[in-house]
This record gives C-alpha cells, sequence and structure tokens, in this order.
C-alpha cells in the first residue's frame, strides 16, 4: 500500500475538503495565513477538461505555492485514460498525492458518469483508480465519496477498497440526500471499521464547525482525519487552536478581506466572475453592529478597486 505523505501525519489529521469556486489557490492562501489544515485539496477539477483544448482554463486550479505542502490534486471524469494522464501532470507539477471525485452529486457530473455516478458503474470505478495509480507513479492515489446513491451502500466502499487505495474520504450523506439532512456519522464508522481490514484511512466529512468537534468525531467514530467543508465559511481559523475568531478584530477581518481580493483577482484576473469573490465576503463581515450594511455595499461593488474603497473609508470610520 502506498501511503506516501498520509502515513507521516499525527492523528487526526484536518483537510481542508476541495470545494469548486472555493478552495483556489487565492482561498488557500487565506487560510494558510489564518492557520493551515494538515493537508490541502484543490478545486475539483475536470480530468477531460484538462486533456483537452480547455486545458490552459483549468491548469490554472492546479496552481499553488510551497506553503501549502502536502497538497493533494483532485480530478472527476469518467475515462480512465484521461485519469493517467492527470495523475501523471499531478506527479509533474510536483503534488503530493492525487485523489478522485467519486462523491459529487452535481447534475451535470452524474449524467456523466463521473462523481457519485461512478457507484453505478463499479467496474469503471475500480479501472479509473488503477489508471490513475499507473500515471501517478509514487504518489499516492484516495478516493473521496459518498454512502451511496439513494441509499447507504456499503458494498459500494467495498468496491473502492478492493483497489487498495490508501486512503478514502467519505462524505456522510447519499446523493439524493445532498445536504438536507444530519450526517450518518455511524454510517461513516461502519465504512471506516470495514476498511481497517484492507489497511485503509478514513477521512470523516460533513458539517465539522470546530476543530474541537472534529477532534471529538475522529475519536468516537474511529477515523483518521476529518475533512472540513463549509465549516470553513464560518470560521476561517478553524484549523488552528490557538486562535478564538470571536477576539479576531474587526480591522484584522478587513484587512484580511482586502488581501483575499487582491490575491484572487491577481490569480484570475478576467477568467473568472468577480462575483464569485463575493461569497466570501461573509466569513469577513459579521457578528457586529454594522456588518450588515457593510457587507451589503461590498456586494454591489464590480471590482477590487471599489472594495478597496469601500474598506479603507470603513477602516478610518473605526
Amino acid at each position: 500500500m502506498n501511503y506516501g505523505f498520509w502515513e507521516k501525519l499525527r492523528r487526526p489529521f484536518f483537510v481542508l475538503a476541495p470545494m469548486a469556486d472555493v478552495t483556489d489557490a487565492a482561498f488557500r492562501k487565506i487560510i494558510v495565513e489564518c492557520g493551515r489544515p494538515d493537508v490541502f485539496y484543490t478545486e475539483f477539477i475536470s480530468a477531460d477538461g484538462l486533456v483537452s483544448a480547455g486545458r490552459e482554463r483549468l491548469i490554472k486550479d492546479l496552481v499553488y505555492t510551497d506553503a501549502e505542502h502536502p497538497i493533494v490534486a483532485q480530478f472527476f471524469g469518467s475515462k480512465p485514460e484521461n485519469f493517467f494522464k492527470c495523475a501523471q501532470l499531478a506527479r509533474e507539477l510536483g503534488f503530493d498525492g492525487v485523489d478522485i471525485n467519486m462523491g459529487c452529486p452535481d447534475r451535470k457530473v452524474v449524467k456523466q458518469g463521473a462523481g457519485i455516478g461512478l457507484l453505478k458503474t463499479p467496474e469503471l470505478a475500480q479501472e479509473i483508480i488503477t489508471a490513475a495509480k499507473e500515471g501517478a507513479g509514487s504518489l499516492p492515489v484516495s478516493v473521496k465519496t459518498r454512502l451511496g446513491y439513494a441509499n447507504i451502500d456499503l458494498e459500494w466502499m467495498r468496491t473502492l477498497l478492493e483497489t487498495k487505495i490508501p486512503v478514502l474520504a467519505v462524505h456522510g450523506r447519499t446523493m439524493k440526500e445532498m445536504s438536507k439532512v444530519p450526517v450518518h456519522w455511524d454510517a461513516i464508522s461502519e465504512a471506516a471499521s470495514i476498511a481497517k481490514a484492507y489497511g485503509t484511512l478514513v477521512i470523516g466529512n460533513g458539517d465539522v464547525l470546530s476543530r474541537e468537534d472534529g477532534i471529538s468525531k475522529a475519536r468516537e467514530f474511529n477515523l483518521d482525519g476529518i475533512m472540513v467543508g463549509r465549516g470553513i465559511f464560518q470560521n476561517p481559523w478553524l484549523f488552528d487552536s490557538k486562535i478564538n475568531p470571536e477576539t479576531v478584530s474587526i480591522s484584522e477581518r478587513l484587512s484580511l478581506l482586502l488581501k483575499h481580493t487582491v490575491y484572487f483577482k491577481e490569480l484570475w484576473g478576467d477568467f473568472k466572475s468577480f462575483n464569485l469573490m463575493k461569497k466570501f465576503y461573509k466569513i469577513y463581515v459579521s457578528g457586529w453592529d454594522g456588518a450588515k450594511d457593510l457587507r451589503t455595499q461590498l456586494m454591489n461593488t464590480k471590482d477590487e478597486n471599489e472594495v478597496g474603497e469601500i474598506i479603507r473609508k470603513y477602516l478610518r470610520g473605526l
């Protein structure tokens, strides 16, 4: 079993989840400054797109800094040959691992037989893992998935584990449940028990909102690691046990917002709509009198220059 960097991590380890239009290089730089997790993932990236004419656009999703190691490149798709090529690319670019997204519930992704849609074609799922391993060489290849399609399906876990993957990340809901029901931590624990027999490390994922909660769940459900997704929107300092977000000053929050906005513009320029940056503003602008009004102003901005003007004016008035 090729564990790579994973076996060197102290348990339980924490991972920042791959989220589309969220965990790009700009946001990850902010998380490094706020208090980094043990492992970073890229956004999930189309394997088909990377080996097509869309490569020039998608290659920017694979930008990272030295401060982010260990970092894992995550790909989605349904063609083994493309996973082979993408895993090769990840190795050439200096990533520490490769992850296969077999959990995305987005209809467009599932319709192409990717994400959790691969549950419907278990043999193909295994072929994809094998191809990725061949392309990754010495890099460890892991998988992120959900508990099932319409119902909890532990046989799906066994299908993946038979390929001897070193790490399995499990989001504790089915595809049909999306994020509408509480996380099935007991079922994640069952998957972890099965995985132990294969020697696979298991990461639990779903609605963890604090480091303390993550440690507690890892211990209670016998998990090696915890993956944090939407919880980072409520607290970007979540991974640093020494920082209480309630003690972070307004000026520090707004300075971080400005820095993030600049990072976003430097990374994406006109490649991505500036409106995508606005989803982050609630992270920094909340929890004090006047925050809502300031956030409303920021949501009406057209570019980073307007954001800078509003923030600097607000800071002068503090």
